[in-house]
Order: C-alpha cells, then structure tokens, then sequence
C-alpha cells in the first residue's frame, strides 16, 4: 500500500500520526525571547486541525542569534518557561507531535522587526552580528564581527544548552537551522564563508561547523530524540551553494545519527534567482531522499491537498510542510480529509463543525 499525507510515521521513537506539518514561521512577537500569548493562540490553533507536526519558529540560542529583537529565543529560565506554557497546551489538546526549530542568524542578526506587535515597543535596540567572516548580506546591512574559534564553541555550547532546555519543556522533535541564510548556512557556503582556516576553504572545511553543531547536539539529547536539519539545498546562485553540496552533507549528517532533513532554498545572499511556483522546491527533496536515503520534508508553496498527496505517495518526500497554506487556512487538513477521504484529528469542542449531529452531555 503506498504512503499518504495521512499515514504514520515514525522517526525514532516518536511517531508523527500522520506527513503534514506545520513549518517554523517568524512572528515577531516574543518579549527578550520569551514567548507571548499571540504563540499559544498562533500555535494552539494551528494545532487543532490535526496536523501531525507543528514545528515552533526559529528559537534562537543566545540573544545576538536573534534575527530581530522580537524574535523567539532559548536561553533563560524565563525563556525555557514560556515555552513549557506553550509545549503544555499542544500537548494536552492537540494530538500533533511538537516540534522546534533552533538557530543562530549570524550575520543576518540585530535587525528590526518588520511590523509592530501588540504592545511590544516600536524601537528596540539592536546590535553588532557576528558571521563566519566580516561580510555584510547586502549593502545597507551591518558589516558582522567574525567569529573566532572562542565564538565557534561558545555558538555550539548555546546550541547544545537550547536543545537540552527544549527537551525540558517537553518539545518531542528538534530542528537545526542549517538553512536560510543564517549562521550554519553562512558556514556552508563559499559566498559568505572567506575563511583561511579550519572552518574555511574546502567543502569539507565549510562543513566543519554544522557538522560539529549537529553531533554535539546530538550526543546532549536522548537517543530516542529525532534530531534533524533544514537546509537551503541551492543558494539560487551561480558559484554558491548547490544540490550536489547538499546531498554531501545529508550524507555525513546521516552518519552522525541525522533522522530527517527539512528541505528549503535560498536566504543566503540578494542576488538569488527565484521563481516561485507550487512545488518549486520539492524536486530538491526528492532528489536528496534519492541519493541519501534521509527522511525528507517537502516545502514549496504545498497548498492544494491533491499536490502534497501525489508528493508523499509518489515517494518524492516523506512530508509535506505548509506555512502560508495553513495561516489562510488553519483548518486546511480537515478539508484535505474531505477532499481525499483521509481521517484527521477533530477536537470534541469543535465535533459540531465537522458533523451533523452536535454532542450533548450525558443525563447524571
């Protein structure tokens, strides 16, 4: 029988009830790093319709790793705390399986928010990033401070202290954040990585940090833990990093213990060349699936329920995220089940929306 968007999957010892999930999504709306009530009702919702994993937004490892000051962090009890909150309420009314994805902006770092929100104030300050080398993303940026091999370990300790933080919080699935443009991208490839030493040069040298970062991650966490990566499998650019790169490194991701692979493109410089259609970037994932044999997640403007279905029975990835496709629509998977006949996960409270007949207590 082949596989479709509602069949299980297991990745270790967690079993993901069915292949839809919900991508890590930037909200801007986290107070020194600590969760706010917008990520419980965000998350909490998006959790209702019975996705089979609802990934946290970019959580980042130390407050210079922040993109901007009102993105979500991981560093302090307080952080940790807010989290629990949010971890807490998924767990006792959903039945998605709770992911999160942690990262390090690099030199995309210190930036301001791109929207006001709530009452958080308008103009935080900001600060100097740190990268691999001293290159600015683009004119207008802040020229990062690079990071010294004091800098590297301290970047890997922060990852590994997150990680052990998510764990418990009761966070069931951890992401590293290789993609995007940001710190263990800006690693991996030759545009923004003009290093002479260890961690520069080669693709084997370039590779050096996120490799260290994942295994150390690892090795911090329990083995029945999922650890994956997502990835920008093509930087869009001419002499950047490629496909080929790509399917390097899930290769020795896969022997430090990698279960699956979240595969996206591009972040990494302005001058990316893109041209975004449905399914722009699944062939990435099923051409990394193909020769690698990883666990992969296909990204990519998924919003029709009769795509991501032919994805996962076609063998083309073992998932399917949605980002926009589920703030449109954040019951997208009950109407997936009605258009393919699947089963999904129906809150009792909300059995009436999806039913004729409309519970009622039982007489005493």
């Amino acid at each position: 029988m082949s596989a479709s968007i509602f069949s299980p999957f297991s990745l270790r010892a967690i079993e993901i009830p069915n292949r839809v999930v919900v991508s890590p999504m930037c909200q801007y709306s986290a107070l020194d790093g600590t969760a706010s009530d917008w990520h419980l009702v965000n998350l909490g919702h998006l959790a209702l319709s019975g996705p089979g994993l609802v990934f946290f937004e970019a959580t980042h490892v130390n407050p210079e790793g922040r993109i901007t000051p009102h993105c979500l962090g991981l560093y302090n009890d307080e952080n940790e705390r807010g989290l629990k909150r949010v971890v807490d309420f998924l767990k006792t009314w959903s039945k998605s399986r709770v992911g999160i994805q942690l990262g390090h902006a690099g030199r995309k770092g210190g930036t301001k928010p791109p929207f006001p929100a709530g009452d958080l104030p308008n103009d935080p300050a900001l600060w100097t990033p740190v990268a691999p080398s001293a290159l600015a993303y683009d004119e207008g940026w802040a020229r990062p401070i690079a990071l010294d091999r004091a800098g590297i370990a301290k970047a890997t300790a922060d990852f590994v202290a997150a990680a052990k933080r998510a764990r418990r919080a009761g966070v069931e699935v951890i992401e590293l954040h290789f993609a995007h443009g940001y710190l263990a991208h800006q690693f991996l490839s030759p545009l923004s990585n003009h290093r002479d030493d260890e961690y520069g040069g080669s693709l084997e040298n370039r590779m050096r940090f996120p490799l260290e970062l994942f295994q150390a991650v690892r090795e911090a966490v329990p083995a029945e833990m999922p650890v994956g990566a997502r990835i920008s499998a093509t930087d869009f650019v001419e002499g950047g990093w490629d496909l080929e790169s790509s399917v390097v490194l899930v290769k020795r991701l896969a022997e430090r213990g990698c279960d699956f692979v979240d595969v996206s493109g591009g972040g990494l410089s302005p001058l990316q060349k893109i041209h975004p259609a449905p399914g722009y970037q699944v062939g990435f994932a099923k051409a990394i699936r193909a020769a690698t044999g990883m666990a992969t997640i296909a990204v990519g403007m998924i919003v029709d329920p009769a795509y991501a279905e032919r994805i996962v029975r076609d063998g083309e990835a073992d998932f399917v995220a949605l980002a926009r496709g589920f703030l449109r629509d954040p019951r997208w998977l009950w109407n997936a089940a009605d258009t393919l006949g699947g089963e999904s996960f129906v809150p009792p409270q909300y059995a009436r929306g999806r039913q004729t007949a409309i519970p009622k207590p039982s007489p005493k």
